[in-house]
């Protein structure tokens, strides 16, 4: 496809409110014009998270994530990208799911754990390419944008673009938008983030304890911003040229 088009709605999750965030995924779907080709919703968009055993009543199995995105998928006839809190066994993974319309799924789990998250969930081993409307495309997760390794090894592996699902904090939004042009720029490939915004991660009590940067983007092949938003729960619809990414690339020559 010469000129995809992706969309991020950016919105807030409630942490433990699965209906709720389902409920959330299916109507800002559905509102999307009808040119978007792929959606990306943040990390833990399905179930939100809390580092606590609370996290169990919430976390999903791959098949009922699977089940509940190729719906809206396939009513919209729109790829979806969504993270959630996947339950394997006894063992919770930060997960997301990349849906096509015809119910084909791809999963990643985060390789690379943020604070208290590791109190619960386990990392992932694998990196994970899937072909998306944008080309051969790089799922990673939040805090996996700091590791230069993983994304030279994007790079061998010759993707077109990166898809972040992020629940980067609001203290340090600055890094965020600084890594997913880093990361974009240093394997001369489109980057696509969905971030979450609002408040979350509440305690016990129920008081929120974090608050999420927003700020979901599209970067170019070159580093530079081309689109994004505050934090607002609006949506950011941008269409990607082919032909910017082979100019990039052709400019600075191979990036192997």
């Amino acid at each position: 496809m010469t000129h995809p088009t992706v969309a991020v709605p950016q919105l807030s999750v409630a942490d433990l409110d699965t209906a709720a965030n389902e409920a959330a995924i299916h109507e800002r779907t559905a509102a999307l014009p009808d040119s978007v080709d792929v959606a990306l919703f943040p990390e833990y968009a399905l179930t939100g998270f809390v580092s606590d055993t609370r996290a169990y009543s919430a976390a999903l199995t791959t098949a009922q994530t699977t089940e509940t995105l190729s719906t809206v998928a396939a009513e919209n006839d729109v790829s979806v990208l969504a993270g959630y809190l996947e339950q394997a066994g006894e063992t919770l993974y930060n997960a997301v799911a990349y849906v096509r319309p015809d119910g084909v799924t791809t999963t990643y789990r985060k390789r690379h754990l943020w604070g208290d998250e590791a109190a619960v969930v386990t990392p992932g081993d694998e990196l994970v390419t899937v072909e998306t409307p944008v080309g051969k495309t790089g799922l990673l997760t939040c805090y996996d944008l700091n590791f230069v390794a993983d994304s030279a090894a994007m790079t061998e592996k010759g993707v077109d673009a990166l898809f972040v699902a992020g629940a980067w904090p609001a203290a340090h939004s600055e890094n965020w938008r600084l890594l997913c042009r880093a990361r974009a720029l240093d394997g001369v490939r489109w980057l696509v983030g969905a971030n979450r915004t609002g408040t979350g991660g509440t305690d016990r009590t129920g008081a929120a304890k974090s608050e999420y940067a927003g700020r979901s983007l599209v970067v170019r092949p070159d580093g530079a911003v081309a689109a994004a938003l505050n934090r607002d729960e609006r949506d950011l619809v941008w269409t990607l040229d082919s032909e910017v990414l082979a100019e990039q690339r052709a400019f600075v020559g191979s990036v192997d």
